[in-house]
């Protein structure tokens, strides 16, 4: 069985496969003193993607591949390959370029070392907006702030895992998953090593906008409940708010009278306690829709194909 299987969760990566797998390759025969494997998953890609991992599989002897029934998302996609690998440890990495295979040699001599997690920092992020970097500046930064545990700033999934942290993780089995929060709630020892992150090399991004807004939301939810205690917070200074101006009309009223007047001040007051209710109700809501999706107990994902390399099989 292979010491170090090389994880790469792809989706719609047709393009970029055959380079990075290149690469990747040069990198791994570097490694003499290592069995490695590299299992290739297919997340239900629209394009050509998997018949590439198959090319791939048929050229090289440690390549595996595995194809999702359907697109269930990278976090699920991520999950099902570290599942398949049953021994030794094991490497995740985009199949984009953006993240060195260069750098998994400094991986393993950490791993040799005794850590378990050695996770890449990103010390630059070049092809990407300046919008973009300062919201994923912004959002893990957030996450600093509002989880209880601390998630590294500027890292991605890029990192090597050992043996007991794939044991530990194969135990966590909740649905709505935020893999780079997983990776710290385990614990054991962990390293960072800082990188510079290069463009994608092929391709384009399938992370839009919303799509990392809707991402956000699953790290804060899964690791947070700050959101619940910010309802909480806001409707007791609005119920203040709203007592301190009672006692004031009240007040007024009664030493100075009071004409029939004051529909706009009304409409605001109505408008913002209004606001707050809906806005804690769709924060209560986010909290609900995650228990009815775990209550349902689905499997995290479907496996349509899987071959193991030839010389694991």
């Amino acid at each position: 069985m292979p010491d170090l299987t090389i994880v790469v969760p792809a989706y719609n990566e047709s393009e970029g496969l055959r380079d990075f797998h290149k690469r990747l390759g040069a990198v791994l025969d570097g490694l003499r003193d290592l069995d490695s494997a590299v299992l290739y998953v297919d997340d239900g890609s629209r394009d050509d993607t998997y018949a590439v991992m198959r090319e791939l599989r048929a050229g090289d002897a440690r390549v595996a591949t595995l194809r999702l029934a359907r697109n269930f998302g990278k976090e699920l996609a991520l999950t099902a390959g570290l599942d398949h690998v049953t021994s030794g440890a094991a490497v995740v990495i985009d199949a984009d370029l953006q993240d060195p295979p260069e750098l998994i040699p400094t991986f393993v001599a950490h791993w040799r070392e005794g850590y378990d997690v050695i996770y890449g920092t990103r010390a630059s992020r070049a092809g990407e907006s300046g919008f973009k970097k300062f919201t994923a500046a912004g959002f893990y930064r957030l996450m600093e702030r509002l989880s209880s545990t601390p998630i590294p700033r500027d890292t991605g999934d890029f990192r090597l895992l050992s043996r007991r942290v794939l044991d530990a993780l194969g135990q966590v089995r909740e649905r709505q998953r935020f893999m780079k929060g997983l990776f710290t709630w385990v614990g054991y020892r962990q390293l960072s090593i800082v990188y510079h992150r290069d463009a994608r090399h092929a391709g384009t991004s399938k992370w839009n906008y919303w799509r990392l807004w809707n991402f956000a939301l699953d790290g804060i939810t899964s690791f947070s409940g700050a959101p619940l205690k910010l309802a909480t917070y806001v409707g007791l200074a609005a119920s203040l708010a709203a007592f301190l101006f009672g006692l004031w009309v009240l007040g007024k009223a009664l030493l100075l009278g009071d004409p029939v007047r004051g529909y706009p001040s009304l409409m605001v007051v109505v408008l913002f306690l209004g606001g707050v209710q809906l806005m804690a109700l769709g924060m209560i809501g986010e909290y609900l829709g995650r228990l009815y999706v775990e209550a349902k107990q689905r499997p995290l994902y479907l496996v349509d194909e899987y071959v193991a390399p030839p010389n694991h099989s």
